[in-house]
């Protein structure tokens, strides 16, 4: 029978390439949203034509009760949260809300759709539930590189959220039984993310210095070292996560370490520039506690699921150097188009 997948945080840059590779595998696919008038869901059909939607929130028990029970699905991958880090200083209630209180709510949604409780809703259906934790839970880590095992020690409102969101779901697994894993990604990037975080940051603003739009490209902390690889291989790592006998948690990354100035150079060296022409160190864009070293220990998902990273560090900043090339060229050249038509 074709297995059926609800994925939250479909909008985000995982929940696409997600969708895109379960539809691959021959699954139904379902997308949580918010409202079926969200802006990004056009944005999102076009990526994937074959996706549905279910409206639910991960701030609205009884929308996800609903969407889990419409849906009845065999998998669910929880990937939504607010991901922006320094965001989480700014509105720690709120991302508490949805990265923390929002995994509890999924949860106890699938355990009433399930038959884990006395519901109406209950099926008796095994549900199999991904949580997308975070390498930012290790924050100012006891050793490098992190594992499994490694002592959490958050230095953000979304690590705190983070880390509660991976505990609740342990606890979910091992008081009632739920095939419920936690995937400790390490930063992915691609050219679908968001042009506020630092990766896309660079490869927009490479692309608009190379064509001229713009000189100077601010930045924080360009000594930070992180464990970056590819979004597209890392969904792979999530889908295998709930194809194994027994659940279990994964740490996930590519066992090796870049700084934002790496990041940079690759990116500027793609198109003949140098970066110290171009870059400069804005104060206001250091995190007031800052994660200096984050670096996987991928034993257990290369070992265990047989998962490995295809796309390397320098080959992502050129992808995603080129898709902002092609982006920022036909925006401008349309935004050219408009202006001339107006005149």
């Amino acid at each position: 029978m074709t297995k059926r997948a609800l994925i939250t945080g479909i909008t985000g840059q995982d929940g696409s390439y997600l969708a895109e590779h379960l539809i691959r595998e021959g699954y139904q696919v379902w997308g949580l949203m918010r409202g079926q008038a969200n802006p990004h869901k056009m944005r999102v059909s076009r990526l994937v034509s074959e996706l549905s939607f279910v409206d639910g929130d991960l701030m609205d028990q009884a929308s996800l009760v609903s969407a889990v029970d419409l849906v009845q699905p065999d998998e669910v991958y929880n990937l939504g949260a607010i991901s922006f880090v320094p965001m989480s200083w700014q509105q720690a209630e709120l991302v508490t809300e949805v990265n923390a209180m929002g995994v509890l709510r999924m949860l106890e949604a699938i355990r009433m759709v399930s038959g884990l409780s006395n519901s109406r809703y209950a099926t008796g259906k095994q549900i199999r539930f991904y949580q997308a934790s975070s390498s930012e839970m290790f924050g100012k880590a006891a050793e490098t590189p992190q594992r499994e095992s490694t002592v959490f020690h958050p230095r953000s409102p979304y690590g705190v959220a983070k880390a509660y969101g991976h505990f609740i779901t342990r606890n979910y697994r091992e008081s009632f039984g739920m095939y419920a894993v936690g995937g400790i990604l390490f930063n992915h990037e691609s050219p679908r993310r968001g042009s506020e975080f630092v990766t896309r940051k660079i490869s927009l603003g490479v692309a608009r210095i190379k064509l001229g739009l713009q000189d100077k490209l601010a930045l924080g902390n360009i000594d930070a070292l992180r464990d970056w690889g590819f979004a597209g291989d890392y969904v792979r790592a999530m889908h295998l996560m709930l194809q194994q006998d027994r659940p279990g948690d994964y740490v996930v990354g590519t066992g090796r370490m870049h700084s934002v100035r790496d990041a940079m150079s690759a990116a500027f060296e793609h198109v003949g520039l140098d970066w110290r022409d171009h870059v400069y160190i804005d104060p206001a864009l250091v995190r007031p506690a800052e994660v200096e070293i984050l670096c996987a220990d991928t034993t257990r998902v290369r070992e265990e699921l047989g998962w490995k990273p295809e796309v390397d560090f320098a080959s992502l900043m050129r992808m995603m150097v080129d898709a902002d090339l092609k982006h920022v060229a036909t925006e401008h050249e349309y935004g050219d188009l408009l202006a001339a038509a107006s005149w």
